[in-house]
Order: C-alpha cells, then sequence, then structure tokens
C-alpha cells in the first residue's frame, strides 16, 4: 500500500518527467543535444548545491566514490544524451513510450544478474514490448519504406542505461538518502558532460529566449525536483510497486506535447506505445516467480 507522501511525491515526478520530452523537444530549437544535457544538469546542480550548502549534509565516503560516479555515468549523461539525440528525430510522444520500455530491461536485468526467474507470461509480455518498441520505430522513420529510425536506437539505450542504474542505487539511497544521493550523482553526471561546455557557451550567446527558457526548467522541476521526489518514493515503497507508475508518462507526455509543441505522434506510433506498454503490464502483474 502506498502512502500519501509516497503517492504526492510520485505525482510531482510522474507530471514533470512526462513535460520533459516536449521540453526537449523546445530546447533542440536552439541547442544540440549534448549542450541540452549539460546545460540541464548545470542548472540541477546549482539548485541542490544551494540545498546542500544551506543544510551542512556531508562528502560521500571515499569507498563509495566509484560507485556513484558509476552512476552519474549510466544514470544521468548517457541517459540523458540518449534521449536529447533520441528526439533529434523522434517526436516527444514516441520518446516517452520509448522510455516506458525501463520495466522490460530492469526485469531482463534481474533475471540475468539476480537470477530472478520469469514465467512465460513475462517473456510473452518481453516478446509484445519489443513488437511494440519496433512499431514505433518505424511510426518515426522518415515514410522511405520500413526502417528503424536511429534516434529510436539511442533512446533505448537511454533506457538500458537508466535500468542499470535504477536497480544499482537502491542500497544507496538507503545509506545516504534520496536527496543527499541524488546531488552526489547529479554533480558526477555533469562531471561526465563539461566535454560539451565550448558548445554551450557558443549555443548559449545565440539561442532564443524560448528554448534557454525551455531548458532552464527542464533542470529546476524535471531533474532536480523530479529525482528527489522519485528517490524519496524508492526509499520508502518497493520498485516494483513505483515503477509501475511509469505507464502514465507517455500517455502524460503525449498530451503535454500536444498542448506546448502542437506535436502528435503517428499512428503507427500510437499503436506500438499501447502494444509495449500492454507489454510492460503483463510483465509486472505475475510476471514473475
Amino acid at each position: 500500500m502506498t502512502d500519501s507522501r509516497t503517492l504526492g511525491a510520485l505525482s510531482l515526478t510522474i507530471l514533470f518527467w512526462a513535460s520533459a520530452f516536449a521540453g526537449i523537444r523546445s530546447g533542440l530549437t536552439a541547442y544540440s543535444p549534448g549542450s541540452i544535457a549539460l546545460f540541464r544538469l548545470l542548472v540541477a546542480s546549482a539548485v541542490l548545491t544551494v540545498y546542500f550548502l544551506f543544510s551542512g549534509l556531508p562528502l560521500p565516503k571515499a569507498r563509495d566514490l566509484p560507485l556513484i560516479a558509476f552512476c552519474g555515468l549510466l544514470g544521468i549523461a548517457l541517459y540523458h544524451l540518449g534521449l536529447n539525440y533520441g528526439e533529434v528525430t523522434v517526436t516527444a510522444g514516441s520518446a516517452g513510450f520509448l522510455i516506458s520500455s525501463v520495466p522490460i530491461f530492469s526485469a531482463l536485468l534481474a533475471a540475468v544478474v539476480l537470477r530472478e526467474k520469469l514465467s512465460l507470461r513475462a517473456f510473452g509480455g518481453i516478446g509484445m514490448s519489443f513488437a511494440g518498441i519496433a512499431l514505433i520505430s518505424m511510426g518515426e522513420g522518415d515514410g522511405a519504406g520500413i526502417s528503424l529510425d536511429a534516434g529510436a536506437m539511442y533512446i533505448l539505450l537511454a533506457a538500458i542505461a537508466t535500468s542499470i542504474f535504477f536497480v544499482i542505487q537502491k542500497p544507496y539511497l538507503v545509506k545516504y538518502g534520496p536527496i543527499l544521493f541524488t546531488a552526489y550523482i547529479f554533480w558526477a553526471g555533469t562531471a561526465f558532460l563539461l566535454v560539451f561546455l565550448p558548445d554551450f557557451i557558443t549555443e548559449f550567446r545565440n539561442a532564443s529566449a524560448p528554448a534557454t527558457l525551455s531548458v532552464i526548467y527542464l533542470g529546476v522541476f524535471p531533474t532536480a525536483i523530479a529525482y528527489v521526489t522519485w528517490a524519496y518514493a524508492l526509499s520508502r515503497a518497493p520498485v516494483s510497486n513505483v515503477a509501475s507508475f511509469m505507464y502514465v508518462v507517455p500517455v502524460l507526455g503525449c498530451f503535454i506535447a500536444w498542448l506546448w509543441l502542437g506535436e502528435l505522434p503517428t499512428t503507427l506510433a500510437v499503436l506500438g506505445g499501447v502494444t509495449a506498454l500492454a507489454g510492460v503490464a503483463l510483465v509486472n502483474t505475475g510476471g514473475k516467480r
């Protein structure tokens, strides 16, 4: 049973994460994918640094630094780069459907690493999800025959990276607490993205105000606030219960993209998204033994 505080934190997370896909598409009108990732994380890191300084929170233990750096690389740097590069060609709504495949990769990872057994129902759901993912990718192509869109592949790589991150972060959320651990991994992820600093400085000088404000919004709300509320929820409830709320993100993301950008995914992509979500639901409702 999810208590009211956890439910409130999850609601904020889902709302902000759903809006992020449209925000990225807006930012891409003036910034390159790498610059958006760096700008977004610089803003989020600054917000969390202010909280860190005023709260007098401790630095991480030296023995945990390699794991924190790895989490920052996977769950922050690689995830945001993959998502941003993917949305160069993939609509905001379809990107949300593709990211909803995270529970599928998490289930496969748990089966391999944690030796969790998957039922025939789970394997059927996994197959259904991958079929849906293929339909989304084809629906985002250029229309010249059946082909897989390269942007969809980048987003799938982002989903795999964040699936690994969700699994390995759990014990450190308990050890450090959600806000502190989130600050650590943001700083680590931002450090990996500093390679894009020269491009960001050049693009920032020439960017339009709406594009810049979109990325600042991404840094404050879908990043600094939403990651903390997500980590808070994970620290208070089982991963499977929390992950089930991700089903709402792509649907809400499509609606926000329509309001913000006037953008909707193609019919084939929507069909693929529904198929993928059905497969995810199948895996997460009795798919494990």
